[in-house]
C-alpha cells in the first residue's frame, strides 16, 4: 500500500542557523523574499543534489549554481537572482556554516617569498562583521543629487560574464596571427566595450537622479547621462560605486608568513567552487 504521508519527513534536514540580512530586507523586489517576523532567516544544510550543482562548471559560470543552492538552503529567498550584493556574502557564509561548520581552512601564498601557508578561520567572525554600506549617502553636483543602490545577483553575474569574455579576448589577442593593424583595431574595440560595460555597471548602481522638480529612475536615461556628463563627475560617481561594492565584501585576513615573517592582507575568497570545496 502506498503511503500518502512520508513517515521519514520528520527526519528531513532542519535549519542549522538563523541569520539577519545586512540590508534588513531592503532593496529586494516584492515577492523575492519572505522575512519572518523576527527578521531571522532559517538556513538549512546543503543536500547531496546541492553539492552536485555547485560542482557543475557551466552552472557556476552562469550563476545558476548559486541560485539553486541559495533557494534550496534558504527557503525564505524566493528569487535569488534578485539578491542585492550587500546580502550575497551573508547568505553564502551562512550556508557554508550550516553545511560544514564554522571552521574553514584557507591557503594563502605570501607575496614576498611565494611560500604557501594554511590558516584556520572562524566564519562566524566574518559573518558578524558584514555590514550594509551607507546607501543613504548621496552625491551632489550643482542642482543634481545622485542616489545609489546595490546591484542584484543577476546584474552582477551578467557583468562578470561579459568582463570575462573581454579579458579573455585581450589575453589571447597578442598571440594571434592577425596583422598588427587588425590586432590594434580589435584591441581598441575590446577597450571600448570594457568602458561601455563600466558605464553600464555604474548606471545599475544608481537608484535615482534628483533634479529641480524631477526625479529620474529610468536606467536607460541614467546610462545616457553617464555617457554625456563631464569627466570629473563621472569619475566621482564611478569611485563612489566602486567603494560601495568594496564595502559589501568580506574583510581580508591579516596574515603573517611562517617562512619569512612578512605581514600582508589575504582576501577571503567566496568563489562558490573553492569556498565550498574547502570543506570537502
Amino acid at each position: 500500500m502506498t503511503q500518502t504521508h512520508n513517515p521519514l519527513k520528520q527526519f528531513f534536514r532542519q535549519p542549522a542557523i538563523y541569520v539577519k540580512l545586512p540590508s534588513g530586507g531592503a532593496y529586494w523586489p516584492d515577492g523575492s523574499l519572505e522575512i519572518p517576523a523576527n527578521g531571522e532567516l532559517p538556513v538549512y544544510p546543503m543536500t547531496a543534489i546541492d553539492e552536485i550543482t555547485y560542482r557543475t562548471p557551466d552552472a557556476l559560470f552562469n550563476g545558476q549554481a548559486v541560485i539553486n543552492v541559495i533557494q534550496s538552503c534558504v527557503p525564505a529567498v524566493k528569487d535569488a537572482w534578485k539578491t542585492p550584493n550587500v546580502d550575497l556574502n551573508t547568505l553564502l557564509v551562512a550556508i557554508r556554516i550550516a553545511s560544514y561548520g564554522h571552521e574553514m581552512e584557507l591557503t594563502s601564498t605570501c607575496p614576498a617569498c611565494q611560500h604557501e601557508s594554511d590558516y584556520g578561520i572562524d566564519l562566524r567572525v566574518f559573518l558578524d562583521k558584514i555590514q550594509c554600506p551607507d546607501y543613504k549617502k548621496t552625491i551632489k553636483d550643482g542642482d543634481l543629487e545622485i542616489v545609489f543602490k546595490p546591484v542584484d545577483y543577476a546584474q552582477q553575474t551578467q557583468t562578470g560574464m561579459l568582463q570575462f569574455e573581454q579579458q579573455k579576448l585581450l589575453s589571447v589577442l597578442p598571440d594571434t596571427d592577425l596583422p598588427d593593424n587588425e590586432k590594434m583595431d580589435r584591441l581598441n574595440q575590446a577597450v571600448r566595450k570594457i568602458t561601455e560595460l563600466t558605464i553600464s555597471v555604474i548606471s545599475k548602481s544608481i537608484a535615482a537622479i534628483n533634479g529641480p522638480g524631477f526625479t529620474v529612475t529610468d536606467s536607460a536615461h541614467i546610462e545616457e547621462f553617464l555617457r554625456n556628463c563631464d569627466r570629473k563627475l563621472y569619475q566621482l560617481l564611478r569611485d563612489h560605486a566602486i567603494k560601495l561594492n568594496q564595502d559589501t565584501q568580506l574583510q581580508s585576513l591579516n596574515a603573517e608568513c611562517e617562512e619569512c615573517n612578512h605581514k600582508y592582507e589575504q582576501p577571503t575568497n567566496l568563489d562558490l567552487s573553492s569556498f565550498f570545496d574547502s570543506a570537502s
